[in-house]
């Protein structure tokens, strides 16, 4: 198989941020200070090369909220390699967005 993809530091927070548990992009943009110009189309190439994959909330959930309906973000395998290796290459990602309780189960 090929080597790991090498992420952009961008890319390569935000990719740390939905593994850290910020999940929808809202979440993504006030955690690393990132714009949702730079944040939304990051994503998208993420999710293209299969580094992350979303999925929209119930529209029922929305509602009863009174907000619009959330894209839910989650790390794929690949996406969970690849950030291995670009923990690596940027080790300061672990300083900036610390690992969560969910990620060490």
């Amino acid at each position: 198989m090929g080597a790991e993809p090498k992420l952009s530091h961008t890319a390569a927070l935000i990719l740390r941020a939905i593994s850290a548990g910020y999940i929808y992009g809202f979440s993504v943009m006030e955690m690393t200070g990132l714009p949702s110009g730079t944040v939304y189309p990051a994503m998208r190439r993420l999710e293209r090369d299969g580094l992350i994959q979303s999925k929209w909330e119930a529209e029922t959930i929305a509602t009863s909220e009174q907000r619009p309906p959330r894209k839910y973000y989650k790390v794929t395998r690949a996406g969970k390699a690849t950030l291995e290796a670009s923990l690596k290459r940027y080790p300061l990602l672990e300083k900036l967005i610390p690992q969560t309780e969910a990620e060490r189960v």
